[in-house]
């Protein structure tokens, strides 16, 4: 595991649509993404309009993404996946993550647009809790600096 994230986003002027589709399940940390998300892209894109969408767990997050990437009205520029998961004793965690991971990906390429996924696949609550609760490591931070890159990344192609 990494603990270098990429280099700081510069703050942008971009004023579309932000969506975020999260987990409700493991509540202390996936609340965690959420705010870290959400501050990180206040600062970052203050002019951007940001939606939340709570989803039971994280296995349906994707039909949401999916939905939210169909709307042609209000198509984001940029969906975030933020979810934790913690693995058990079984294979259960591991097949949920995969089918998560296939989606969210035919997703952004289906409809060309940056999918940050960051449903997080984890040993214990120790580990969620240094990904989502720690300033040193934050996925919630990294999935909306990682968005906002992927927004100007995408506003230079034809």
């Amino acid at each position: 595991m990494s603990k270098s994230a990429p280099e700081p986003v510069n703050p942008s002027t971009f004023a579309g649509r932000i969506s975020i589709v999260a987990s409700k399940y493991n509540s202390t940390y996936t609340d965690a993404l959420v705010d870290s998300a959400s501050q990180t892209l206040a600062k970052l894109c203050p002019g951007a309009k940001l939606d939340v969408h709570r989803v039971p767990g994280a296995y349906e997050i994707p039909v949401v993404v999916e939905k939210l990437a169909r709307d042609l009205e209000n198509e984001p520029a940029a969906i975030l996946a933020l979810g934790v998961i913690i693995r058990g004793s079984t294979a259960h965690a591991d097949l949920i993550a995969e089918s998560i991971t296939t989606s969210l990906h035919r997703t952004s390429l289906d409809h060309c647009i940056p999918v940050i996924h960051e449903v997080l696949l984890v040993e214990s609550a120790e580990q969620a809790k240094d990904r989502t609760l720690g300033d040193e490591l934050n996925r919630g931070r990294e999935a909306a600096e990682a968005a906002v890159d992927m927004i100007q990344v995408m506003s230079t192609l034809s």
